[in-house]
């Protein structure tokens, strides 16, 4: 599987999405990435990346694994709450608080 499948895979995992979803959402033939991911096409075109690329809001460059993708609030939490929507900015914050305190704290036992 190429790092293009694999990001656009572990974009819709963020997103709490599948594959299918996306090209729906999208307006691409679902076969299009199947037979990228298997083989049977060595390309997506530029237009079906361009696509894919404006519906997550990042770059193709990034889904050819270039840049990093920013992490906004949202993708935050969808990764530690599982796309919760009763979670509020204060109580990422106090995640993101404790993640800090864990990372000082580990570096204080170095």
């Amino acid at each position: 599987m190429t790092e293009i499948y694999n990001r656009i895979q572990q974009l819709c995992r963020t997103k709490g999405i599948n594959v299918t979803f996306l090209c729906s959402a999208c307006g691409i033939p679902r076969a299009s990435l199947s037979d990228y991911k298997s083989g049977r096409k060595k390309t997506l075109s530029a237009s079906t990346l361009a696509k894919i690329a404006e519906y997550f809001g990042v770059s193709v460059d990034y889904l050819y694994g270039g840049e990093t993708a920013p992490l906004d609030n949202n993708s935050l939490k969808v990764a530690l709450f599982g796309g919760s929507e009763n979670v509020d900015d204060e109580m990422l914050n106090e995640v993101k608080q404790y993640a800090k305190f864990i990372m000082e704290r580990r570096n204080e036992n170095k």
